[in-house]
């Protein structure tokens, strides 16, 4: 078995145990997201042996140089000492100013920060209860002078976070939160380039966010085409919202996916990613955005690229909330 140092405590590894797992049963506080490495909310570095290489897949050059390194896929070889990102030991103070049902399941939390703060539509933060638990959302607004962030939290049965915020959580309640993180986000300077977005569940936050600084921030001229997608109607939370921009922006497409059984005609029968890559078989020049499900990320990231996307051109966010 290999040690894992954390902080100024020691925890063994069992075999074939990633490092994230071995922190998160001996019940240490740390953000993640999918737990297969493409979120990379869970990113770390090790301060001493340089990680193993699969644990680094996805990483940029300077990343792997630094011996950062993907907890939920690193499977320790040898002992190890590692640390979060110095931003993650960086909180800022919030206060919780909205909270609205948008389905039985998915609530919209709204959070304004006490001072001002940077961040791009899109991007993700760690929230972090009183008592250390912390999950990473998407942010699903753009910046604005209020300093305001919002998020779309999937109520999960057991989701010791999220069953917080739906039964205890009030107005009026502090949160700290994390500097923004992220490369999910709106891309300025290409105002004529069509957008394919993508989402399924609550990957359609960080793609609203994305939608409403292209549209009302930037003045984006190129087409927009978002997919979203969910196996019944209650899943499409913000139809409305949606269909009401479409009316405001001739630019501005929506298409509602159901991969369940369909019984209006107004949704799309199917799952959303291949519903999209069927209407636009040709992606060359587009800017693709991917979030929801690692598994559709994943599928959708090789579909797009294979049908002319660059691969520079595709950001993808997954999750498993």
């Amino acid at each position: 078995m290999t040690r894992i140092k954390f902080g100024e405590q020691f925890f063994e590894a069992e075999n074939n145990e990633t490092v994230l797992n071995t922190l998160l049963r001996n019940n240490m506080q740390v953000p993640y997201g999918c737990k297969t490495g493409v979120c990379q909310c869970c990113l770390m570095r090790s301060l001493d042996n340089a990680p193993p290489e699969k644990s680094q897949v996805g990483l940029k050059d300077t990343q792997q140089k630094q011996n950062y390194f993907l907890a939920c896929l690193c499977e320790s070889e040898d002992d190890m000492t590692v640390a979060l990102l110095n931003n993650e030991t960086s909180w800022l103070d919030a206060e919780v100013i909205e909270k609205t049902d948008l389905s039985t399941n998915v609530i919209l939390l709204k959070i304004k920060a006490k001072e001002p703060l940077a961040f791009i539509a899109g991007q993700f933060v760690n929230l972090r209860r009183n008592d250390g638990v912390i999950r990473s959302y998407s942010i699903a607004n753009s910046p604005n002078s209020e300093h305001e962030l919002a998020f779309h939290i999937r109520i999960l049965p057991n989701g010791k976070f999220s069953r917080w915020v739906a039964d205890e959580l009030t107005i009026g309640m502090p949160l700290s939160f994390s500097h923004a993180q992220g490369d999910c986000h709106y891309v300025a300077g290409q105002n004529e380039q069509p957008l394919l977005l993508i989402g399924t569940g609550t990957g359609l936050a960080p793609l609203y966010g994305i939608l409403l600084d292209a549209l009302s921030t930037h003045n984006h001229q190129g087409e927009i085409h978002l997919f979203h997608g969910s196996r019944d109607a209650s899943g499409l939370y913000l139809e409305e919202k949606l269909i009401a921009l479409t009316q405001k922006y001739s630019n501005f497409h929506y298409t509602a996916c159901l991969s369940g059984e369909v019984h209006d005609k107004k949704y799309t029968p199917g799952r959303a990613n291949d519903i999209a890559l069927q209407n636009f078989p040709n992606t060359t020049g587009w800017r693709v955005y991917l979030c929801g499900q690692p598994e559709m990320v994943l599928h959708s990231k090789r579909a797009a690229y294979l049908q002319g996307a660059s691969l520079k051109e595709i950001y993808a966010d997954a999750f498993l909330s």
